[in-house]
């Protein structure tokens, strides 16, 4: 039976509430936002199914890269609506092309992410761009494995845990499943980005009512978000910008006014406190899937640090870093017809250490335990170089254990 002591044993895969027999094991949100297993103990029968398929239990060994390239997308379009080079567009239209299915994360209705599978090439925008959320799997291992046994090829993306899930509860080598993950910082929970989110648009509509979120991307009943792009490059691939654009109906004279909120890395709120990791899920400071432990055949990401070859120019348009660890995904790479150049896994790791190491993260505690003042002022206080505040940061850290150092 799945029993959650420590709260960093548990990725949220929910790989044991879809293997349940019994379907007595539920998702439930603790108050930081992220969801746990939690057994309804009368109706379990100890089959200990669960156990079998939690990927934090059953770790896989850690496995060498066997091929690294620096790659992009020929279609320049799809590369710019992409957060690196486009090559997950790429490994989804062929698999598409074959008549099979493709899996991965898009927003919802309420702008919260989940987990889906699309069969048209069409639909494959809304996988696009990076979505700095854990995503909720919801029932697609079940799906991807009815999929799996009726012949179909499937290609299933996600983090490096989420497919550490898969291929726990399939327990079984299919020839048919190609899974990919990517270079993963970290992911914070949907509760911390509504609260951000609220925030930023209750400050840029001056609204005096606090904003409560509500169905079909409403936030009040006369703001409505339209897109959410964590990684626009309208700035640039390396000075990205998160951008939200959104639209008020004024009480005045009823008509829809447009809103849009920008800013880049280095300046937004959320992503600064997403890259220092105050609110990422506990298991991601130890996390699981480190060094290629997930199984997937391959993993993508940002070639951060990429010098310019003879085949392949940085034009700051995005270049994805493609680290290839099976042979069936080796054979998947070679069939897409990306524009490539040949990398060392060691360039690639040098600007993405995330791949072997887990987030680090002294002030997390300190983020939760301010949770009544604004989001940014927390921001701005646990990122000011003020030289008083950060003796002041580092007395905070000398009184207060913290565990996800």
């Amino acid at each position: 039976m799945i029993n959650i002591v420590h709260k960093y044993d548990c990725c949220g895969c929910n790989a044991c509430v879809q293997r349940c027999p019994k379907h007595c094991i539920s998702m439930q949100e603790d108050d930081e936002g992220f969801t746990y297993p939690v057994v309804d103990k009368s109706a379990c029968i100890n089959c200990g199914l669960c156990e079998k398929v939690c990927p934090v239990i059953n770790q896989n060994k850690a496995r060498e890269p066997l091929n690294c390239y620096a790659a992009i997308n020929p279609d320049e379009q799809i590369r710019m609506q992409s957060s690196s080079g486009g090559i997950f567009t790429l490994l989804a239209e062929k698999i598409i092309d074959n008549g099979g299915v493709v899996f991965g994360a898009m927003w919802d209705e309420n702008w919260n992410v989940k987990h889906s599978y699309i069969e048209n090439k069409s639909d494959l925008k809304l996988f696009r761009g990076s979505k700095y959320l854990q995503s909720s799997i919801g029932d697609t291992y079940i799906q991807a494995e009815q999929f799996l046994q009726n012949g179909r090829q499937v290609l299933f993306s996600g983090t490096p845990c989420q497919i550490a899930g898969l291929k726990q509860f399939l327990n079984k080598i299919y020839d048919n499943l190609i899974a990919i993950d990517f270079i993963c910082h970290g992911v914070p929970s949907s509760a911390v980005f509504q609260r951000y989110i609220m925030e930023e648009l209750h400050e840029a509509c001056n609204l005096n009512a606090k904003i409560l979120p509500s169905a079909k991307g409403t936030i009040t009943n006369n703001i409505k978000i339209k897109s959410i792009n964590f990684r626009d490059k309208t700035t640039g691939w390396k000075n990205f910008s998160f951008t939200v654009k959104a639209s008020i109906h004024t009480l005045s004279d009823g008509k829809e006014k447009t809103i849009t909120l920008s800013s880049t890395l280095h300046d937004n709120p959320f992503i600064k406190g997403f890259l220092n990791n105050y609110y990422l899920r506990p298991s991601c400071h130890k996390c699981p899937a480190k060094k290629f432990k997930s199984g997937a055949d391959i993993t993508i990401g940002d070639y951060w640090g990429f010098n310019s070859t003879d085949l392949l120019k940085d034009d700051d348009k995005g270049i994805s870093a493609v680290i290839v660890t099976t042979p069936k995904g080796k054979k998947a790479i070679g069939e897409i017809g990306m524009l490539c150049s040949i990398a060392n896994y060691s360039d690639i790791l040098h600007k993405n250490n995330a791949i072997e190491q887990s987030a680090k993260g002294p002030y997390r505690k300190y983020f939760y335990a301010h949770k009544t003042k604004s989001f940014k002022s927390i921001i701005e206080y646990l990122t000011s170089k003020n030289i008083f505040i950060k003796i002041k940061r580092k007395l905070y850290l000398k009184t207060h254990k913290n565990e996800y150092n």
